[in-house]
């Protein structure tokens, strides 16, 4: 069974979010600022986190940043907050969260991009079908390996630590060398979703992305090819 921790100061926007995801199986825990939600963290492992931007102590961005710091590279998080700018939306994807609704939201869309989230981090094909089914990719100095949800440097075995969306994107890019993808390309085939939306998810998300791999390796692997899309060159 799926653990989430449900971070909201709002306690009947907590409770609702826990009814709905709780009647789909799911295991819930409650949060109610963000010291108690970094404490849960630590304390204990969680398959993902539904995390309000807007609360006392510590804000949901600076939980984010000390989430994907501490080691929570890999968790799934939903960002909540009741700003629509795109600016703020941007801010909550360059900390690190891998999805953003806007409050107040529909219930069943939230729940409906919780399990598109765990889909994507946790229902990995099985080794051993090629590329796309799961074989290892080399990418000069890393390897992407997604049976297992790993990205490798050869020479010294470290692991890079990139969210699940990032994972995703790096993978479906470097499975296709020399092949342009579009941003709704990448949306549907990482997302498992409809493209509902021009937004700048997927640009915020090649941007992080990329400042990791050159971080890590020092290497330029991503190109944009401009008003077409991105492509890893062959």
């Amino acid at each position: 069974m799926k653990k989430l921790l449900i971070v909201d100061d709002d306690r009947e926007i907590a409770e609702l979010i826990q009814i709905y995801l709780a009647n789909e199986g799911y295991a819930t825990v409650l949060a109610h600022d963000g010291e108690e939600a970094l404490a849960m963290a630590a304390a204990e492992p969680f398959h993902l986190i539904v995390l309000d931007i807007m609360m006392p102590k510590a804000d949901g961005l600076e939980v984010c940043r000390q989430l994907r710091r501490e080691g929570s590279a890999q968790v799934p998080i939903l960002m909540l907050s009741a700003r629509a700018a795109d600016m703020d939306k941007i801010m909550g994807l360059m900390t690190g969260a891998d999805d953003y609704m806007v409050k107040p939201f529909n219930p069943l869309e939230l729940v409906a991009r919780v399990k598109s989230l765990l889909r994507r981090a946790y229902q990995f094909p099985k080794a051993g079908g090629g590329s796309d089914a799961g074989g290892a990719v080399e990418l000069g100095p890393i390897v992407i390996d997604k049976s297992t949800h790993t990205v490798t440097c050869r020479q010294d075995g470290r692991q890079l630590h990139l969210t699940s969306t990032e994972f995703g994107i790096l993978h479906l890019l470097a499975s296709h060398p020399g092949k342009v993808f579009s941003a709704e390309d990448i949306f549907q085939q990482v997302w498992k979703e409809k493209f509902y939306e021009s937004n700048n998810t997927v640009m915020v998300h090649i941007s992080k992305l990329r400042d990791k791999l050159e971080q890590e390796t020092g290497d330029k692997f991503i190109v944009t090819v401009w008003g077409v899309g991105y492509k890893i060159e062959g």
